[in-house]
């Protein structure tokens, strides 16, 4: 019954994706969408250091995107928001890793079908946490968010 309702909840997500006619095409992991890399690569802030990254508060002042970018970036992939399913406008590379605004670190990632979303945070968080920890070297940490990030998030000790 639940690889039923990820193969629906897959075909809806495209649907919505697809409806506008896109220019950015999803790849995938399992059910999970992830960004094309020719149009979100990841892009860094240059020069960004753990140490700078893991001071209390860093990414709280980070985020500057207006209505107008969040249009761009639905627009490159042809989504379209759909509450609850498509999508939030996400930083592959998460600002609390060093990720920047610019709109080649941009995607309109879907919450569903899981992992989507909300899944990535709890991967952002625990990166976060060993990179500051020193367990982990920022730049791996980055790598793989670009990578595959579903791919990590299902290896992370603390997935559930």
């Amino acid at each position: 019954m639940r690889k039923t309702f990820s193969v629906f909840a897959l075909a809806a997500a495209l649907f919505t994706i697809a409806a506008a006619g896109r220019r950015g095409h999803y790849r995938t992991n399992g059910s999970a969408l992830l960004p094309d890399p020719a149009i979100t690569p990841g892009a860094t802030i240059p020069g960004i250091t753990a140490v700078r990254l893991c001071r209390p508060g860093y990414a709280a002042g980070k985020r500057h995107l207006d209505a107008a970018g969040k249009r761009r970036v639905y627009r490159e992939y042809g989504a379209r928001p759909r509450p609850g399913v498509c999508c939030e406008v996400d930083h592959l590379v998460s600002l609390e890793l060093g990720g920047s605004n610019a709109l080649a670190n941009l995607w309109p990632q879907p919450y569903m079908p899981p992992p989507g979303a909300h899944e990535k945070d709890l991967l952002e968080d625990y990166l976060h946490r060993e990179v500051c920890a020193g367990m982990l070297p920022l730049g791996v940490a980055q790598a793989e968010l670009r990578q595959d990030w579903v791919r990590y998030w299902r290896a992370m000790p603390t997935h559930q």
